[in-house]
């Protein structure tokens, strides 16, 4: 019934991003390049497919492989105005919590804006030495020119109910898939990989890795090793469930608790003495007020073979 009652918005949604994307095909819109090769990073659904941890694992192998590669960022919730660089010591409020996870997990330069060429822009005046961009969640950023474009999809979501938004998750339609570089459906816990007819996808496995403790980040082990106990787990994430699935897939015992997606977590929100798991994105907003036994987990990121072959044939290239 809410479809129903929304659907003239999802229309009007679809209609105007149809524009928009007519416009740059077209060439009445202009797309800029900023001269040096650029990966994005996105996604057609609103929230929880999985693409930032997917950035980190593109940031470390392209290191691995000889690049210096730099990460633009439109900064979802954060509060910054025009172009800013990310520090590893950066307050999340203003540059939002993924960007931050970016730059504490790779290392490599970040700057938010959202205006994603000025950002890669201001990134590469200051960071000359960077030869390639990966942009954050920027499918449909199309004033910034492109090389590659990957596509996230979370396995165990997929399209959704296949609708526009606000009636479903769909920020443009599933045909848009056709037109990019190449589709990788992320799997997590118990997930089935799903079948999209006519589009060839690549699979990334996501699987729960070490814990760290949030008072002494240097202090990590593997889940096995914590002590046999009822965890509180958390997760302020997109798509909450794919957290909880990766620990029972590791036989945690836990209690869950979801928050919104880009929760602003506060002293208040969490039991200061209950042994807590949560994840990253979510550690970085608590690091001020962490309680003695909250522990992030770290995400292991394996995509198969085939699309890190495909990748490594696109960069020869």
């Amino acid at each position: 019934m809410l479809t129903l009652l929304l659907s003239p918005l999802a229309l009007l949604f679809s209609t105007v991003s149809w524009l928009r994307r007519t416009a740059y095909r077209r060439g009445w819109l202009a797309a800029v390049s900023v001269g040096v090769p650029v990966i994005v990073v996105g996604n057609i659904t609103a929230g929880g497919s999985g693409k930032t941890p997917l950035v980190i694992w593109l940031v470390n192998w392209l290191r691995e492989h000889g690049f210096r590669p730099g990460v633009v960022s439109r900064g979802y919730g954060g509060a910054a105005h025009g172009c800013v660089a990310v520090q590893p010591d950066s307050d999340p409020v203003q540059t939002g919590d993924e960007p931050l996870l970016i730059r504490v997990k790779t290392g490599a330069p970040v700057m938010v804006g959202r205006d994603r060429v000025a950002a890669a822009r201001t990134l590469l005046a200051r960071h000359p030495g960077v030869d390639v961009i990966v942009a954050d969640d920027g499918l449909q950023h199309y004033r910034l020119q492109r090389d590659i474009e990957l596509a996230v999809i979370d396995a165990a979501s997929g399209l959704g109910n296949g609708w526009p938004l606000p009636a479903g998750p769909l920020r443009e339609p599933r045909s848009r898939l056709a037109n990019v570089d190449a589709v990788i459906q992320v799997v997590r816990g118990a997930a089935a990989l799903r079948t999209y007819p006519r589009l060839a996808t690549w699979r990334a496995d996501y699987a729960a890795g070490q814990a760290w403790r949030l008072r002494a980040p240097q202090e990590k082990h593997a889940l096995a090793e914590l002590p046999a106990r009822e965890w509180l787990a958390v997760a302020g994430i997109g798509r909450p469930q794919g957290f909880f699935d990766m620990l029972d897939a590791q036989g945690i015992r836990f209690a869950a608790r979801a928050f919104p997606d880009h929760h602003a977590f506060r002293p208040q929100d969490l039991p200061a003495d209950a042994a807590v798991l949560m994840t990253e994105k979510d550690a970085v907003k608590c690091l001020g007020f962490a309680g003695a036994d909250w522990w992030a987990v770290e995400l292991d990121v394996a995509p198969e073979t085939g699309f890190t072959d495909w990748l490594g044939a696109r960069f020869r290239r």
